[in-house]
């Protein structure tokens, strides 16, 4: 993976510059976000280093379902199949749907520092099928793999980002004619899937001198059949609501439940308000996404599983948690186990 901590500041595009998120040469959320700064942050990077909990990582072999080529082609449609972290793989309309896809060791610009994955993808990327679309939510570490995103390229038709992501893929050698870009709210029908750019509250950069140079968002997938919400990153704000009464009621949200911590409030969710936001979506049933694969926070590694399954049980919420690698049938998806325990 190359080192990137230092990039040259990109004139905007015409469709940059007409985005309501834009002003003076960065992406703005809809409220100011609080923001750590200098001392805090180095407090919070001590406590990285120095304070992290005895179960941050998990202390035995995580079992994950071993996927090949042939088993995907030969699945249903209308399956889901989580591979890690935000990596979701959808079969919709007979064709295969890649989110966030990170399948490096380490979700850091260097290849020997960071944090380290705990289980390994349950797929090789030269396994994986051709791919529709590879469906990009804002490109830090964790959600934007540049090996992965290379090797991908000859068998992904098409890659949707959010403004400004897609000028970097293009950068790295993706032939343009592949990248389509979109604002808060834009989106494409391809087939009978309608695909929609919606709102999150976040941030994005993947350099010292990048930050929020190109737009954050999350994801809205629509069938006659299934209608699906992939929220990327965000903390919670009331774009939710927004989106519920605009695309909802969903029959799955893949929500953000992991990475939290009350020092960066508003662009990571506690689990209590990845609930809310699931609610506030419409949602039939939740899928916690964001957890399991890294350690990028200060909680146990298990916490957000835990945390969300008591709180969905205390209020009613239908939830599922598959393995990695195990399929989720979208008409009717299981609650899956506590594989975590």
């Amino acid at each position: 993976m190359a080192l990137t901590l230092f990039c040259r500041s990109a004139l905007p595009t015409e469709a940059q510059r007409q985005s309501a998120q834009f002003a003076d040469g960065r992406f703005h959320n809809g409220r100011a976000l609080r923001e750590p700064g200098l001392g805090k942050g180095l407090q919070i990077l001590w406590r990285f280093l120095t304070d992290k909990p005895a179960d941050a990582t998990p202390q035995r072999q995580i079992e994950v379902l071993p996927l090949s080529r042939a088993d995907l082609l030969a699945a249903p449609d209308q399956s889901l199949w989580r591979l890690g972290h935000s990596t979701l793989l959808f079969k919709l309309d007979g064709k295969f749907w890649l989110t966030d896809p990170v399948f490096a060791e380490r979700a850091s610009p260097f290849a020997f520092l960071g944090p380290k994955r705990f289980h390994a993808p349950p797929i090789a990327l030269e396994e994986l099928p051709e791919i529709e679309a590879v469906i990009l939510s804002h490109d830090h570490y964790d959600h934007l793999d540049h090996d992965a995103v290379l090797a991908l390229a000859p068998k992904v038709a098409r890659f949707l980002t959010p403004l400004g992501v897609g000028d970097r893929l293009i950068e790295w050698g993706i032939p343009a004619a592949k990248v389509q870009q979109f604002d808060w709210w834009q989106g494409l029908q391809i087939g009978v899937l309608r695909l929609v750019a919606t709102p999150a509250q976040h941030f994005s950069g993947r350099s010292l001198s990048d930050r929020n140079r190109t737009l954050w968002a999350s994801w809205v997938l629509m069938t006659p059949e299934v209608r699906l919400f992939f929220s990327g990153d965000s903390g919670y704000f009331d774009g939710f609501k927004a989106i519920g009464e605009r695309f909802g009621p969903f029959d799955l949200t893949m929500v953000e439940t992991g990475a939290y911590n009350e020092d960066w409030p508003d662009v990571h969710m506690q689990p209590e308000e990845s609930l809310q936001a699931h609610l506030d979506l419409g949602g039939r049933r939740l899928l916690p996404i964001h957890n399991g694969t890294f350690d990028l926070a200060l909680h146990g590694w298990t916490e957000p599983f835990e945390r969300i399954e008591a709180l969905a049980a205390a209020r009613d919420v239908a939830l599922s948690t598959p393995r990695m690698g195990e399929r989720l049938d979208l008409r009717a998806p299981l609650p899956g186990s506590a594989w975590w325990r």
